[in-house]
């Protein structure tokens, strides 16, 4: 459960990314969608459903029509992970940093670093097995010589 002030930013950011702008030329009203965001392991997810009602042929509603609406996804479904909120467009203060974030610049380097790791391991493996063959050399094969003739 968040706490009213990030119930309210991200409240705004739905209304701010999703919203058609007002008087927009091109803007078309839909009155029988539906939006639904919903927060879940900090992620914001949403939903488009449309909301579809029995009809007669004669396309009014019958009696307790409206009782059997029901909802239907008709998507887009998508899974926001939101990193970083802030006060202006592209700038100023940070209203909200999400603390499990990872960015792929530091998992690129961890993966580096093991990749390191690995590669520091077969080096010392090698300098290890170069000085046990100097230290225990093999003896001269008596049965070398045997087929130079």
């Amino acid at each position: 459960i968040y706490n009213f002030d990030i119930a309210d930013i991200l409240f705004l950011c739905s209304i701010q990314i999703f919203e058609t702008p007002k008087d927009h030329r091109k803007a078309k009203p839909f009155h029988d969608h539906v939006f639904v965001f919903s927060i879940v392991d900090d992620h914001i997810w949403f939903r488009n459903y449309q909301i579809s009602v029995p009809h007669n042929e004669s396309d009014k509603l019958p009696r307790g029509g409206l009782d059997k609406m029901t909802l239907i996804e008709v998507g887009p479904r998508f899974c926001l992970n939101p990193i970083k909120i802030f006060g202006g467009s592209f700038g100023g203060p940070t209203l909200y940093e999400n603390p499990f974030y990872v960015s792929p610049n530091q998992i690129r380097a961890l993966q580096k670093k093991k990749k390191a790791g690995t590669f520091a391991k077969k080096v010392k493996a090698k300098t290890r097995r170069k000085r046990h063959e100097m230290a225990n050399p093999l003896e001269p094969d008596e049965f070398a010589d045997m087929w130079k003739d």
